[in-house]
């Protein structure tokens, strides 16, 4: 206002004056391009755009039904078990030792092959030493050299030490699937646009899946090792956005029923939340007969869902399962 009277008036501003009007104009320019910056990064989202020619028609896999089965041959189905073999990928570390002993005791001796992967070296238990302690970094290492060390096996289960898994549930979702086909399955979450497969209720990738991601691996520009971002975006998200730019969804596990079959809890909070939520029927609204996966566990919780699971029995009861997925060569498993 002062600039504007003495203007009026016929006088020229001094130079301290025209300086003070030259800072504030500046102001107001720095001040417009920090706003514009920030309004970028407000728009800006770790998840990668849809691509309005990607489709996917397979975001709820269930396995195959009684019925189904029943019309495969003897034949057909052993053949079919023979080939649904598992090589698991379990990333673990030191700190995780108690739940690294549990989970090599129980169910990973049901795996085809299980390789523990750790961050260090470890005096107690065997693992595959990375050297590193980038949980991303260590994922992406741990799939490269599943799959140069894969002999023959065609599906890939990754999972954390705390996640109980029954694999011959998840042997039979991927019965009739072909590993040959781009397959990325598991507990599916959602990030904006982007669909992932939630890390700790466990990953299952295809042959292709991962062949593909892999090839992937070396896009610097859409897979990088080390993020662009200001934040740091969660393994399981790098994961997803590497698949996608791959050409593979994430897709959910269900069984029949619509059921999940990847559990982000352990079975005893499903259990509570359902005694409070469900006091009517607390099994049936809890989980699933063929869940695959329970999260989240201490490893004693672990050995007693290995005795629930695999050793408790009633004496003359038959389920009369179609099919029998046996154990690997030489495993003490149960």
């Amino acid at each position: 206002m002062e600039i504007a009277y003495q203007l009026q008036q016929g006088r020229v501003p001094s130079d301290n004056m025209l300086s003070e009007g030259s800072s504030f104009f500046k102001g107001m320019v720095l001040g417009g391009i920090f706003c514009l910056v920030l309004s970028l990064f407000g728009t800006f989202s770790p998840t990668i755009p849809h691509p309005a020619e990607e489709h996917h028609d397979h975001h709820h896999l269930k396995p195959h039904s009684k019925e189904d089965m029943q019309k495969l041959s003897k034949t057909q189905m052993s053949d079919l078990t023979k080939l649904v073999r598992v090589y698991c990928v379990i990333m673990v570390t030191p700190k995780s030792l108690l739940h690294w002993v549990a989970t090599n005791n129980t169910w990973s001796k049901h795996c085809d092959k299980s390789v523990f992967y750790s961050s260090e070296s470890s005096k107690v238990m065997e693992a595959v030493d990375q050297q590193e302690k980038d949980e991303w970094i260590r994922l992406r290492k741990a799939i490269v050299h599943a799959y140069e060390h894969a002999d023959g096996l065609r599906w890939f289960y990754i999972a954390r030490p705390t996640t109980f898994t029954i694999i011959e549930n998840l042997k039979y979702l991927v019965l009739v699937k072909d590993p040959s086909q781009p397959f990325y399955i598991g507990h599916v979450e959602k990030s904006g646009e982007l669909e992932y497969v939630e890390y700790s209720s466990g990953i299952v990738l295809s042959y292709e899946a991962v062949k593909r991601l892999i090839t992937m691996f070396d896009d610097e520009d859409r897979c990088p090792e080390q993020g662009y971002s200001l934040w740091k975006l969660s393994e399981e998200k790098q994961l997803a956005t590497c698949l996608k730019f791959s050409g593979v969804f994430a897709e959910n596990g269900e069984d029949g029923h619509g059921k999940g079959l990847f559990n982000k809890k352990g079975v005893n909070e499903l259990i509570s939340e359902s005694i409070t939520q469900n006091p009517d029927d607390v099994v049936e609204a809890c989980c699933s007969d063929m869940a695959i996966t329970y999260s989240g566990m201490s490893h004693s919780q672990m050995q007693v869902m290995m005795y629930g699971v695999y050793r408790l029995r009633a004496y003359g009861h038959n389920f009369h399962d179609s099919l029998m997925f046996l154990p690997p060569k030489n495993s003490d498993n149960d």
